[in-house]
Order: C-alpha cells, then sequence, then structure tokens
C-alpha cells in the first residue's frame, strides 16, 4: 500500500533510457530513483505515485554498488550535465549497451559492445551556456540548467569541455557588465545576453565564440564587447552574433551575423577537413565521431564495390564526402542552406569530384527520386533525435537495391523506425553502439539493414 513519503530500503538493478536507477519492491511495483548506480543499495523516500510506478528520492546510499566511484567534477550534484558520472566508466558502457537492448526488445537482433569514446574528458567541442544574471547584484551567470529546472548553475570549471572555454566565460561574466550588457530573463523576455556559444576545434584548439542576443539587431556594445573577447584570446579566431528576439526555448535563429574574425572552424574526420559554422550542426565529440564515420566508410568498402550511395538528412554532408572515395558516386540531401554551402566548400577544398550536393527536405527528395525511378546501393540515414517520418522510411524501400545505414542518436525512435522497416520485410543486420556523450545516459548507434 502506497503512502507519501513512505520510506523503503532498495536494490538498484538497472539504469533507465533517462539513467534513471530502477528497483523493484516486494509486491513488484517498479520504482525509479535518480543519482543511483546498478548494484547499489539504498534507502528511498518515495515522493510520487503513478498507476504503473513509483517515484522515489535518494536519501541515504546503505551498501554501494563496486562500480560507483567519486565524480571527478565538483559541480556533479548539482549540475544537470553528466547524470552517470558517478558510475565508472566501463560499466556506463554496459549500461549503455544494455538501454539499447531495453529499446530494441521485440527486435531480433544482438546488440554489440558498445565502442568507447578515445576521450571521456574535455571531449564536448560545443558549449552552449544560458546567460542570466542575479537580482540584486546584477552578477552574470552562465553555466548549466539544474535538473528538472531553470535554474542556472554558475559553472566556473568544467572537465568535459577544453579549459580555453571556461576561461573565455568566466572573461564573459567579468566584462560584460563593464559593457552594459545584462543577462537574459526568461519570466519577462528582458535582458540583452540570452547565450554565449563556443564552437571549439579539435583539430587546432581554435574557438568560434556566438553571442545569442535577445534583440532583431546588434547594438554598439555589443560589437565593442566582441571586439574586446577577440583581442583577449588569440585562440578565438572569431565572434559572431545571432539575433533570437522571440519568447522561444530554441537557442538559435538562422540570423547569424559576423562581428569579427572568421565565421567557421576547422574539424577534421577521416583526412577530410571540414569548416564549422555557428549554425552548422556537426557531432560535439569529434573523435568518438570518427570512429562512426570510420565504421560507416569501412563497412560501405568491404560490402560493395564502387556503389551509389544516398546520403539524407546529411548536415554538412560529412558522411558523404568521408565515404566518397570508396563510391561511385555520393547524392547528399539536406535542408539547411548554411550547411550545403559549408558542404561546397569542403567538396572544394578537399578535391572530392564525384558528391552531388542538394538542398531540400529529405522526404520531399525521396519522392521525387522515386517518380524518376532512381535506385541507390546503399542509403545513409542520419536523421535527428525524432527519427524518420514513415514516408521517408516507405521512400528509403523503394530507392534502396540492398541496405540502409540507419545512424541514430536516440534508442527509442530507432527502435520504432526499425520495426516499421522489419514489417515490410527488412532483417537487421547488426546494431553498433557509439559512446559519443561520456558520462550521460545518451548513445549513438549505427544500424544496418537489409533490404529485401
Amino acid at each position: 500500500r502506497f503512502n507519501m513519503f513512505m520510506e523503503l530500503i532498495l536494490t538498484i538493478e538497472k539504469l533507465s533510457s533517462d539513467g534513471v536507477g530502477i528497483a523493484h519492491n516486494d509486491d513488484g511495483i517498479v520504482i525509479f530513483t535518480d543519482k543511483t548506480c546498478p548494484k547499489d543499495k539504498v534507502k528511498v523516500k518515495i515522493v510520487k505515485q503513478n498507476k504503473s510506478f513509483w517515484t522515489g528520492e535518494l536519501t541515504e546510499i546503505v551498501e554501494k554498488s563496486p562500480h560507483r566511484v567519486k565524480p571527478f567534477c565538483p559541480m556533479h550534484n548539482v549540475c544537470g550535465g553528466c547524470n552517470l558520472q558517478h558510475i565508472d566508466y566501463d560499466f556506463q558502457l554496459k549500461c549503455k549497451k544494455e538501454m539499447t537492448e531495453d529499446a530494441l526488445r521485440g527486435i531480433d537482433i544482438k546488440v554489440e559492445d558498445v565502442v568507447p569514446s578515445p576521450q571521456i574528458k574535455e571531449y564536448r567541442h560545443k558549449i552552449q551556456y544560458p546567460i542570466r544574471q542575479t537580482q540584486v547584484s546584477k552578477r552574470i551567470l552562465a553555466g548549466y540548467f539544474k535538473p528538472k529546472s531553470h535554474d542556472i548553475v554558475n559553472i566556473k570549471y568544467c572537465p568535459i569541455q577544453p579549459a580555453i572555454c571556461d576561461e573565455i566565460i568566466d572573461f564573459v561574466r567579468e566584462i560584460a557588465p563593464m559593457h552594459k550588457i545584462d543577462g537574459y530573463n526568461e519570466e519577462k523576455h528582458t535582458g540583452l545576453l540570452r547565450h554565449v556559444i563556443i564552437r571549439s576545434s579539435a583539430l587546432n584548439g581554435k574557438n568560434l565564440v556566438v553571442l545569442v542576443l535577445n534583440s532583431n539587431k546588434v547594438p554598439e556594445r555589443i560589437k565593442d564587447f566582441a571586439i574586446k573577447l577577440y583581442d583577449r584570446f588569440d585562440d578565438i579566431i572569431g565572434v559572431s552574433a545571432n539575433l533570437n528576439d522571440k519568447r522561444t526555448n530554441l537557442i538559435m535563429t538562422d540570423k547569424t551575423i559576423s562581428l569579427i574574425g572568421n565565421e567557421c572552424i576547422k574539424e577534421e574526420i577521416c583526412n577530410i577537413k571540414f569548416k564549422i559554422g555557428a549554425n552548422t550542426f556537426f557531432q560535439v565529440n569529434p573523435k568518438s565521431a570518427e570512429n562512426i564515420f570510420k565504421y560507416v566508410k569501412d563497412y560501405i568498402n568491404n560490402n560493395f564495390y564502387k556503389p551509389i550511395v544516398l546520403d539524407a538528412y546529411a548536415g554538412i554532408s560529412a558522411f558523404g564526402l568521408v565515404v566518397a572515395d570508396v563510391c561511385h558516386k555520393v547524392v547528399s540531401v539536406e535542408e539547411n542552406e548554411q550547411s550545403v554551402k559549408l558542404a561546397k566548400i569542403t567538396k572544394k577544398e578537399n578535391k572530392i569530384n564525384n558528391i552531388e550536393l542538394n538542398c531540400e527536405d529529405s522526404e520531399q527528395f525521396f519522392q521525387k527520386q522515386v517518380e524518376l525511378s532512381l535506385k541507390y546501393d546503399a542509403i545513409i540515414l542520419d536523421p535527428p533525435r525524432k527519427g524518420c517520418t514513415e514516408k521517408t522510411l516507405e521512400y528509403a524501400l523503394k530507392l534502396t537495391e540492398s541496405k540502409i545505414i540507419y545512424v541514430s542518436c536516440n534508442p527509442a525512435t530507432l527502435a520504432r523506425d526499425l520495426k516499421y522497416l522489419i514489417s515490410k520485410g527488412c532483417t537487421v543486420e547488426s546494431v553498433k553502439p557509439f559512446d559519443m556523450f561520456c558520462h550521460t545516459n545518451h548513445i549513438e548507434n549505427v544500424a544496418i539493414i537489409n533490404v529485401p
């Protein structure tokens, strides 16, 4: 029987897809408790009852799991960023494999072991800090949100990003008030500086800083502020402003203006040099991303001879450009204009001549290709977290002679899309997970799908 605030002694059995500990009480009721580790014996206060599960709050660790470690970040308990940092890294990988297996339950496929990230500290090369301000002292705050809130944790040191990022953000805190730049107030929709975004190159350590403004134009004081930032750090190669004056949770709009220096950083994956701009989608962990790109390229090279490949949801056409030298031709499609422009620059600078770049919505492009009765040896699908539409998958089946290589950042939508493809006669050859976001519950997967 449920009583609010009752306490139970539980043993954590596994983690949910959100990284929350799962246990059962004597009646078999599922109880979720955050900040726990499998094999922890814990005292839990029940704080919420749902029809099918209860929510507990950790009050005491009675007996530590052998996999529990001391977090290396001093802000771990208050920051909402690295929710698995209290679990040793090797065991994190096992948990993430299990998360993928749970998501794919009902699909006849053996999930392979997770490929670890080459770096587990200073791996994150895109930093997005919301900016706020204290009410009384008007001190600038920059950091991440506390879990399940929009309260800022003012972070001075973050060990999962390059150290230069901490220095840049600290300088922003220091000099923004001198330029009469105030932090954003989400409730009142006031204050000028909403976010500071840093794209940091793993190739050469150079940084692009983007100031996201609650404005439809760039004030003069922001231009002066940008010059101060640029002059202060040799490793800042450019400062841009992104104009976002709407009440929205969207961090950036497509309105970005270069204020000083370069508009892009350089990155390198599988010997291909890319340019990454303020609005460009690119994996935040380039060294782990390289493992994924190499895996896909090797698969194509080992299973086809000079195939024709379609690369969809392509971003800056990273997959298409990387696999081009083992293909007869690559056709790439991406709806973001800026990403396609950068892909064209990358194509030219790397002298890659067998890739065709298209700026269009993937589903609409697929439909036109079907109407032309075109066929591809393989299709690479790399959709956003929401996955593919059924129509896109339907078109993909009609366009593909042999394989679909599905790159997913969300096991739940991957499972949904795989079940749809299986219902159409496909079989899943393999699912290989890659750890892109160390110390978090997120996991990237590459599924190889055989098309009938």
